[in-house]
């Protein structure tokens, strides 16, 4: 099993650093909120008229320019989109790093595939928080903690490693938890889970079970509940208990029919498929198409996300979340849409 390390195994060295957060997004107010409440130095580096400049600073927040933030800190902590950063990087934060200084991200996508290269003076670490932003917040504030995974890309100074667990612990990862891993190894697996699980493979598959609903002329609003609104109930259960907390807490019809139908769907043809699509992550296949689509303006990218907005799993999601949050019940029939 895996080293975990918690906050007893962990040195307070990031709070004798200068730290630098760039970028002021989901991560990143989480991660300079939560190093500023664990007594460190914290400035918020934006660009000039960013929309988040006067918000970091109503937060109490120090706020100046990226550039002059990576110059100012001994620690930084890029967490743009990771879509922003190579150019970022190349012209406002490498020539303001200085030797033995620490630059770390949160998602190894463009160290792993040479978008970003750092210095070889610098130390590189990662410093991946599991969850949301804002969850991520949440939890600190109540004083619990997010699980994270931390690597060492590399350590020039020699103390790489014990500055990244002090990041880490910095944010309140270390009260759940903080695993050992590679910067290949996280983005890899990340990308997988989100592609073939969590984003892609969930999203189609409840696609798939409305479409199905409705094409054999069931209620659009029925459909939705039963293949869409209650996916959280089901995934709390699992989140607490794991799937066999789930199984004990549904009935017994349910558990058969999950026993029974659920490898009917997913088969040795969708791993097969999902060993496709972990080669084309590890190949680097996939890194390349989706840095040509922004090169070229995402024009792919914003006609998905327009043709999925404009589906019809989504028009009735959205009617049915307006009637819940008015607390109002959607009426039997079809009138709800």
């Amino acid at each position: 099993m895996a080293r975990v390390y918690r906050e007893g195994d962990i040195g307070n060295e990031i709070t004798r650093r200068k730290v630098a957060v760039l970028g002021f997004g989901s991560q990143g107010h989480a991660h300079a909120l939560n190093l500023k409440d664990s007594g460190c130095d914290v400035t918020v580096g934006l660009y000039e008229g960013s929309g988040s400049w006067k918000r970091a600073e109503n937060e109490g927040l120090r706020v100046t320019t990226i550039a002059e933030a990576a110059r100012e800190a001994d620690v930084v902590m890029m967490l743009l989109p990771d879509e922003r950063q190579p150019p970022v990087f190349e012209r406002e934060v490498a020539p303001n790093l200085s030797e033995g200084d620490l630059m770390l991200f949160a998602h190894g996508f463009n160290v792993h595939f040479n978008q970003v290269n750092v210095p070889p003076e610098v130390d590189l670490g990662l410093v991946a928080p599991k969850g949301p932003g804002h969850v991520l917040r949440r939890l600190y504030v109540e004083g619990k903690g997010m699980p994270a995974l931390f690597a060492v890309g590399n350590d020039a100074s020699g103390g790489a490693r014990d500055l990244i667990l002090s990041y880490a612990r910095g944010i309140g990862c270390a009260k759940a938890g903080v695993l050992e891993t590679s910067f290949a190894e996280e983005t890899e697996t990340d990308l997988f889970g989100e592609q073939a699980v969590l984003c892609g493979g969930l999203s189609a598959l409840l696609k798939a079970g409305f479409e199905t609903l409705v094409d054999a002329g069931y209620q659009p609003e029925l459909a939705y509940y039963e293949c869409v609104n209650e996916l959280k109930l089901i995934v709390d259960l699992i989140y607490e208990g794991g799937l066999a907390g789930m199984r004990y807490s549904i009935s017994n019809t349910a558990e058969y029919g999950d026993y029974t139908a659920g490898p009917k769907l997913i088969d040795d043809s969708v791993k097969e498929r999902m060993r496709g699509l972990l080669t084309d992550i590890q190949s680097g296949k996939f890194a390349k198409e989706w840095v040509l689509e922004n090169q070229a303006g995402t024009p792919s990218f914003r006609a998905m996300r327009r043709r999925e907005a404009e589906s019809q799993v989504e028009k009735v999601g959205a009617e049915l979340r307006a009637l819940a949050a008015e607390g109002v019940e959607a009426p039997a029939g079809g009138d709800a849409r």
